[in-house]
């Protein structure tokens, strides 16, 4: 049973055994290899505007606002926040 959910990058990702630092054994998934993304466009954000508005409003779910993470290099919606001007995966 995997603790994502099925639309994750992560659902299928085996899991690996590691030592964290204070020697314990942990359980962990390693990083989702990167997605090969075709450009649809740019957005020009407006104030107000979150990553998972421009998902819902692109990509049809609110929660796949880590592809326009991927798209645009950036590794948190924080991040994503920052940006002017966000480039707009094609929609899968």
């Amino acid at each position: 049973m995997s603790l994502f959910d099925p639309k994750s990058r992560y659902a299928d990702l085996p899991t690996v055994l590691t030592t964290d630092a204070r020697g314990r054994t942990v359980e962990a998934v390693p990083p989702a290899p990167p997605l090969t993304q075709a450009l649809r466009g740019r957005h020009l954000r407006r104030q107000g505007e979150r990553p998972d508005h421009l998902a819902a409003l692109y990509l049809g779910d609110p929660a796949g606002f880590w592809r326009l993470g991927e798209i645009n290099d950036t590794m948190t919606a924080e991040a994503l926040s920052e940006l002017r001007e966000v480039r707009i995966p094609v929609k899968r």
